[in-house]
């Protein structure tokens, strides 16, 4: 405690200020109730307060004191916060009540499992981490092209391309921080690196474990939850295609002419890590998507023990199903067809599936019929034919490319998550979750009421 009383502090002249105020306004109690409080202790006060001011304003004069020994007590007790916040967010002050919101009411949310690849779950992550700070990303690592691919090749970690970008969606960062964490090196030996990547590489190098790279990056960055590799294993993702032949690796599958019947990893029997199954173990909800059907979000369910506890969860079960179907992946597939897609890998488990019935622009339909996409279609009949709720809602992001939008996303998310009748007396809910108006939230077989 006497370090706070060190030279060049910069908090005890205004922790004095603040006991000045405390001590100005126990004066103007003690004159407010005519010397009763002080008694002969402030006997001199006492008589200059007799001398200068009339009985018929002591109790006003009093008011006015301990109204101005509160300004002085308040205005000391800020500028040492504020002095000691300095030191710990410089230049971000004015962030002080955005963290702790962030640490304390947040907290408070549910605990919310999302589980995929690729672009699509850090576009989820950037909406729900507004809502609850207890989030697990699950993270496929299957990836083998690209930057994630030539490192994988080059230093034999598993691919950190996924696993960066959700640390990233996930972080209180400053803008400058994510875009040298994404920064991709335009040429010489490192193009084509993303430098998020490189300092995955160099951390898994340093700590011995990849894993605990991706630890050390999210305290870094300050995340909102964690961030998990679905397996340590080196696996491999193979496709075998209607026509019998077999594709080994993700980036060759969606290259290959055919469609897709199945797909497996190798090695067949790798574990998953065991802060993940703990993770879905205590999960209230737990997300699938948006992503790559065949190859961000099956490849997760395909290591032991993750279908098994996805099974046995009680937390209500999402499918967020892609805006647009993914040429040389899920061709003309619809939204039945990638839900049972799901279930013939991985079982039975999905209660809800989430999709998009906003218009997607022309100019963006036209350019992505060119490349063989459309919207995909939601056939109602036959995904209530394999007992899934089919939710919608408006998730069109207008962009240049068709994406989800994040928030629009996470509040139809966070609209499902609260419905659930177990849930609400599990949890606190800060004060955002008010603008959701949870007796509206139920959805209903209807077709049109099932718009959230």
């Amino acid at each position: 405690m006497s370090k706070w009383l060190y030279p060049g502090m910069r908090v005890k002249r205004w922790l004095c200020l603040a006991l000045a105020g405390l001590i100005l306004a126990v004066l103007g109690v003690d004159l407010f109730t005519g010397g009763r409080l002080l008694g002969d202790f402030a006997r001199s006060i006492h008589q200059l307060e007799e001398r200068f001011i009339k009985d018929i304003y002591v109790w006003v004069a009093g008011v006015l004191i301990i109204a101005a020994g509160g300004v002085v007590i308040t205005t000391g007790l800020l500028k040492a916060f504020q002095s000691v916040a300095t030191v710990f967010l410089p230049g971000q002050e004015g962030r002080v009540a955005d963290f702790i919101y962030a640490r304390r009411s947040l907290g408070r949310g549910p605990k919310i499992v999302v589980i995929g690849g690729g672009t699509g779950l850090s576009v989820l992550l950037r909406g729900l981490k507004k809502y609850t700070s207890n989030l697990t990303a699950i993270v496929s690592v299957a990836d083998d092209g690209g930057s994630s691919g030539r490192l994988r090749g080059d230093l034999g970690i598993l691919p950190p391309g996924d696993i960066r970008n959700c640390l990233v969606a996930l972080a209180d960062k400053e803008p400058l921080m994510e875009e040298l964490l994404q920064y991709r090196f335009p040429s010489g030996e490192l193009a084509g690196h993303c430098l998020g990547n490189l300092l995955l590489a160099a951390l898994t190098s340093v700590t011995g474990g990849f894993d605990q790279a991706v630890r050390g990056i999210g305290k870094v960055l300050a995340i909102r939850g964690q961030v998990l590799p679905v397996t340590l294993a080196n696996i491999t993702l193979c496709a075998e295609l209607n026509n019998g032949t077999l594709v080994q690796g993700q980036s060759n599958i969606t290259k290959s002419p055919g469609q897709i019947k199945k797909v497996f990893i190798k090695p067949n029997r790798c574990l998953p890590l065991p802060e993940a199954l703990t993770a879905i173990q205590e999960a209230d909800a737990i997300i699938l998507g948006p992503g790559s059907l065949y190859t961000s979000i099956i490849p997760n369910l395909l290591v032991k023990g993750i279908p098994e506890e996805l099974t046995r969860s009680s937390a209500i079960k999402i499918y967020v199903c892609n805006v647009m179907t993914q040429p040389g992946e899920t061709d003309g597939y619809t939204g039945s067809e990638h839900i049972q897609a799901i279930t013939d890998h991985a079982g039975k488990f999905l209660d809800y599936a989430l999709f998009n019935i906003g218009q997607v622009p022309l100019k963006l339909r036209t350019r992505y019929r060119q490349e063989g996409a459309s919207p995909v279609l939601v056939d109602l009949v036959e995904i209530e034919r394999l007992g899934i709720r089919a939710v919608y809602a408006d998730l069109i992001h207008k962009s240049v490319v068709v994406r989800h939008h994040p928030d629009e996303l996470a509040r139809a998310i966070m609209r499902l998550v609260l419905s659930n009748h177990e849930l609400p007396g599990r949890i606190r809910y800060p004060r955002d979750y008010q603008k959701f108006g949870h007796k509206h939230a139920y959805p209903t077989q209807d077709y049109r009421s099932n718009k959230i």
